[in-house]
This record gives C-alpha cells, sequence and structure tokens, in this order.
C-alpha cells in the first residue's frame, strides 16, 4: 500500500506531475495532476489542452467512467451518438461501455478529465504521447485495444475537419 505524504501532493498551474510536457499524438498537450499511483488504482486526472479542432475517435472503455470538466474554450462531446456543446465550467461524465468522443469546436480550450477507476489510462497516455501526429481512427485500433478501450467510429466532425 503506498502511503501518500501528509501534506499531500501539490500541482502547480500548468505543470505535470512527473515534470514532464508531452502531447498526445502530437496535437494535445497533456499533464498528469493525480497519477495513477497517488490513489492505488482509484483515479486518474489529466489536464489537456487543445489549439487542434477536433479530438480522438469515438471509442468505449470498458472499464472506466470519463468524467470532463471545461475549464477554457468550447467543446462538443457526444455521450452514445447525443452531441452535448460545454462550455468553460461545463461538466459531463460518459459512463463505461457508452460510446463516447470529444472535439475542440473553437480556436484553444482546456478541459480536466479524469477516468475512475485509473486502470490502463496513464499507460495509453504514456503511448500516445510517443505518437507525434493523429493517425487515422482504424489505426489506432490496437493501441485502445491494449488499453482496455474499444473504437466504435470516427472522430466527431468540426469545422475545418471532415
Amino acid at each position: 500500500m503506498m502511503h501518500l505524504d501528509a501534506q499531500g501532493i501539490k500541482v502547480l498551474a500548468a505543470d505535470d506531475r512527473f515534470g514532464q510536457y508531452r502531447k498526445v499524438f502530437g496535437v494535445m498537450a497533456f499533464m498528469v495532476k493525480v497519477a495513477t499511483q497517488d490513489t492505488e488504482g482509484h483515479c486518474l486526472i489529466i489536464e489537456q489542452a487543445n489549439d487542434y479542432q477536433g479530438g480522438p475517435p469515438r471509442h468505449k472503455h470498458l472499464h472506466q467512467e470519463e468524467w470532463f470538466l471545461v475549464l477554457e474554450g468550447r467543446y462538443t462531446i457526444e455521450i452514445n451518438g447525443v452531441p452535448h456543446l460545454l462550455n468553460a465550467g461545463d461538466a459531463i461524465l460518459a459512463p463505461r461501455n457508452i460510446p463516447h468522443a470529444w472535439a475542440l469546436t473553437g480556436s484553444s480550450g482546456r478541459m480536466l478529465i479524469g477516468f475512475y477507476p485509473a486502470g490502463q489510462m496513464e499507460a495509453f497516455f504514456n503511448e500516445a504521447t510517443q505518437l507525434t501526429h493523429l493517425p487515422p481512427h482504424p489505426d489506432l485500433k490496437d493501441l485502445f485495444a491494449r488499453h482496455n478501450m474499444e473504437i466504435t467510429g470516427p472522430p466527431l466532425q468540426t469545422p475545418g475537419h471532415p
């Protein structure tokens, strides 16, 4: 059992829990705020900054709920085929085993994203940050499958990204 420092774990604004500065698929800045190891696997919380319109392919998590809190900008988050427009301060929960996707619909934005339980998500992001671009969604099936996710369709359409 891991025992955390009695003073907690502080991560400053614009910092990563481990001091790493990476981008998911080469386009989405990604910072761990609460690591899997910090909660014995109970959750992972990341901050993602975006200046790329669009997002990941539609997918579902076999073992995690995914929670989104928009900090800045405007996003469309689709859950089970229903699009939801979220602005700064808005939040939404995508249940496990339900297809979902998100896309930045403005010019830039930031979100906090939580996964409960953490499962393989931190390992997924570590691998995804090794890629220099966002491959076509069929090419991502194996990466998603290795981390207990299933791609269910293409990314959401956004202006300029069919």
